[in-house]
């Protein structure tokens, strides 16, 4: 006989505890998946072991039997140790963190598609290493062969070859037995990296995983990797939660990218998680930027990252020139239009020679805010609060938090007038300017509303990569690891969109979207050119960004954190409350700040007092939030006290929501 203590799959605060059965089965171990009996009710209730005991250490009476093992769906012991260590760090249930393990939906009951059907499986020779590349194998081999955690940050210009490092390190890592994952930050890049990990290892090595696919499609490539039959898992940030065995190796590309936050409960940070992991299995770390966040480079700073720079481009092509247009003096001059004069000659240019141009805004839709001339009413979402974008090719207004959409009024609702207006260009008025401007160039877009269809990302990437397109518009999609040979020209049509935005993280955001536009020109054999276009052309983002001084950069802006008491200096606890009343929700948080503030953990100017949230009108429920910047070492009672006051909340209103998060990377 065995005892087990198992997390019920009951979506309760009341019921995120451990419960204790015996099991007669004596192969039960952590990680398998149960069925058993729970409160009054007639049916079995799912469960998942946490512990496996001998004896009844904790002598409870009358305890219930576990009817049955799932065996199928059981899941590797050091993904439920990480459950347990999730669930305190992000202060979530267990249930929380355990749906991210077990395997998306049931066993189809017809064939499944398989997604890897449209990569190339044919063999590609393996190329020549650089004398940069070949030093930073050199340092990552012996640990992967130790079979100990060990954490790597490549800090490598665009081009620079840090694909082909991870590749070797993921066949080191499969010829001593054990398992890889290789995490990208956007789906746009799963394609491209799939492509190459699958010409290098087969297709029947590689399984994949990302919002795309079909819940059946998950189903069967997370039994692929739990079986065995697959070796490398590739995917957005829920790859980390691959059920392999024995990982031995956790790639993390483009490790700067917010994507890799989870904006959804658990609100989990895979880079963290991802070390975690390594901690608990052995595996080692390798993360690969052209421009490390601040944090990154903080922990590389003081020894817990190993440093590996690679300073030269793989092909010896030097980086693209670049130059600053100045916005203000443009209109001073009379140019009203989206192009400034040096960008315009540089695509005309490009375009001659037969070359390709991508052009970056990372803001979407036509205009990004519809306004009344006369009065200056500016048309909302009525249930987020928040202006809404203009969408021409549907002709109508969207909320691009809630979906919601809207005819555009032909006259003010508010004054009456007809002088409805859209400010602030997006992509859909670039393209559209682009194609005015440049006639003779075939011109396409990138970004969330172009790619909705399934296939239609890959088939746009795919017509650039052909030549088919000239002129590529986008969002931060085109920024991000796209490798196309025939790039001349880069358009940052304008630099400062993420400037002003509400957070601490804004100038490293623009800094890194900067670089990495600008890295997507001269990846072949000749040199590339980037325009940025900008209003604030003496900011010293903006020029460290256009001259690639990341050190520059980095010592500016790591100074202003110390300061400011901003990450890594600290951590940021954000508690948000959510509800339907708002008098109900001011109330709450003042009660949940009061109660903090009586445990005397918080010192003077470490708390803030209940706020409106950024967006403090949300999906039809009212938002406010409470800020706490913690001393990195007090942050764990931070933590266990917010449980606490989780527990003591849970019995007193169910009215209004409270969402705990650790380091957000948004504010709204």
């Amino acid at each position: 006989m065995k005892y087990v203590k198992v997390v019920v799959d009951n979506a309760s605060n009341s019921t995120d505890q451990l419960y204790t059965y015996r099991c007669a089965d004596d192969r039960v171990k952590i990680g398998d998946v149960v069925t058993v009996p729970f409160a009054r009710r007639k049916k079995e209730i799912t469960g998942y072991v946490f512990q496996v005991s001998e004896t009844n250490d904790e002598g409870i009476r009358r305890l219930r039997d576990v009817t049955s093992i799932l065996e199928d769906y059981s899941v590797p012991e050091d993904l439920i140790r990480l459950s347990s260590w999730m669930k305190k760090r992000y202060m979530c249930r267990y249930l929380d963190v355990i749906r991210c393990m077990i395997p998306p939906g049931r066993k189809p009951v017809k064939a499944v598609k398989d997604p890897l059907n449209e990569y190339s499986s044919e063999p590609t020779p393996l190329p020549e290493l650089t004398d940069e590349q070949q030093e930073a194998f050199r340092r990552i081999r012996p640990a992967l062969r130790k079979r100990e955690p060990a954490r790597f940050l490549i800090n490598g210009v665009t081009s620079s070859g840090k694909t082909e490092i991870y590749l070797r390190a993921a066949m080191e890592t499969l010829e001593s037995g054990r398992s890889v994952i290789v995490l990208v930050p956007e789906i746009s890049l799963t394609p491209q990296t799939i492509d190459r990990f699958t010409s290098r290892f087969g297709k029947d090595a590689v399984a994949v995983m990302h919002s795309r696919l079909t819940m059946a499609q998950r189903y069967q490539q997370w039994m692929r990797v739990r079986s065995g039959e697959a070796r490398i898992m590739i995917g957005a940030r829920s790859a980390v939660f691959a059920p392999f065995s024995d990982p031995g190796l956790i790639i993390i590309d483009e490790e700067h990218e917010s994507s890799y936050k989870s904006d959804q409960t658990p609100k989990y940070d895979a880079i963290s998680t991802a070390m975690m992991r390594s901690q608990l299995s052995g595996a080692v770390v390798i993360l690969g930027t052209a421009t490390p966040s601040v944090v990154s480079m903080y922990r590389a700073r003081t020894g817990y990252y190993s440093e590996l720079k690679l300073t030269k481009r793989h092909n010896q092509t030097p980086l693209p020139l670049v130059s600053i247009a100045d916005m203000r003096m443009e209109l001073r001059e009379g140019n009203r239009s989206v192009f400034s004069r040096e960008l315009y000659r540089k695509i005309r240019d490009a375009l001659d020679r037969k070359r390709q141009i991508i052009l970056f805004l990372n803001r979407r839709g036509y205009s990004s805010f519809i306004s009344c001339r006369s009065c200056g009413y500016v048309v909302r979402c009525s249930t987020c609060g928040i202006s809404m974008t203009y969408h021409k090719a549907s002709g109508m207004a969207e909320c691009h938090y809630c979906g919601k959409k809207i005819r555009v009024p032909e006259t003010c609702p508010d004054c009456g007038s007809q002088y409805i207006r859209y400010f602030g260009a997006g992509t859909e008025q670039l393209q559209e300017a682009a194609a005015a401007f440049f006639p003779d160039a075939a011109v396409d877009r990138l970004d969330l509303d172009s790619t909705r269809k399934k296939g239609e990302s890959r088939r746009i990437l795919e017509a650039f990569r052909k030549g088919k397109t000239d002129i590529l518009v986008g969002t931060q999609l085109v920024a991000k690891g796209l490798d196309f040979q025939n790039v001349g020209v880069v358009g940052i049509v304008a630099a400062d969109v993420t400037l002003n935005i509400p957070d601490y993280r804004s100038a490293e955001t623009t800094y890194q979207l900067i670089v990495q536009a600008a890295g997507r020109s001269g990846r072949g054999e000749e040199p590339g050119h980037v325009v940025i276009q900008t209003y604030t052309p003496e900011n010293r983002t903006i020029l460290a960004a256009a001259s690639g001084d990341y050190e520059a950069f980095y010592q500016g802006e790591v100074s202003l954190r110390r300061l400011s008491g901003y990450p890594p200096f600290t951590n940021i606890l954000r508690l948000v409350f959510s509800g339907e009343d708002e008098k109900q929700v001011v109330e709450e948080a003042l009660h949940v700040y009061h109660d903090i503030e009586k445990s005397g953990l918080p010192a003077e100017g470490e708390m803030f007092r209940p706020q409106p949230a950024y967006m403090s009108f949300l999906n039809g429920k009212y938002r406010y939030h409470i800020l706490i910047k913690s001393p990195v070492q007090r942050t764990k009672y931070y933590r266990a006290l917010i449980e606490e006051i989780k527990k003591q909340k849970s019995t007193r209103t169910s009215a209004v929501v409270m969402i705990a998060e650790l380091d957000p990377y948004s504010f709204t």
